[in-house]
């Protein structure tokens, strides 16, 4: 005869219960259901890392593209100028910047503004 509820079996029973408290309904209560859940919500979490890193730069360059504007420049410009004048900043940097120090951001623009005109 086979042994089908051995230690193992416990064992992963209760990895999947843990990853699914919280859930509602059966998909915590259901050992099948519960594991389709688990399933699926590892796959959202794995895609939604990936998607995580796109929304924040799409954010840091839109913050980056407003205040460029008010300077009097467009975003792209101001990369390309940032480019030649050899500034290594990254989006983020620039964003934190446009933000919380505008006169540092303006200074920025303007050595960008310099390195295009040359």
């Amino acid at each position: 005869m086979r042994a089908r509820y051995t230690v193992a079996h416990h064992k992963k029973v209760k990895r999947i219960f843990k990853k699914a408290k919280g859930f509602r309904g059966g998909r915590s209560k259901l050992l099948r259901t519960a594991s389709e859940a688990v399933d699926r919500s590892e796959a959202y979490s794995t895609r939604d890392r990936k998607q995580k890193k796109r929304q924040f730069r799409r954010l840091w360059i839109t913050r980056i593209n407003a205040a460029a504007r008010q300077e009097g420049i467009k975003y792209g410009e101001l990369m390309n100028g940032l480019k030649k004048a050899e500034i290594t900043l990254d989006r983020k940097m620039l964003s934190e910047l446009a933000i919380n120090n505008k006169e540092a951001f303006s200074e920025v623009v303007k050595k960008a503004k310099a390195a295009l005109e040359k």
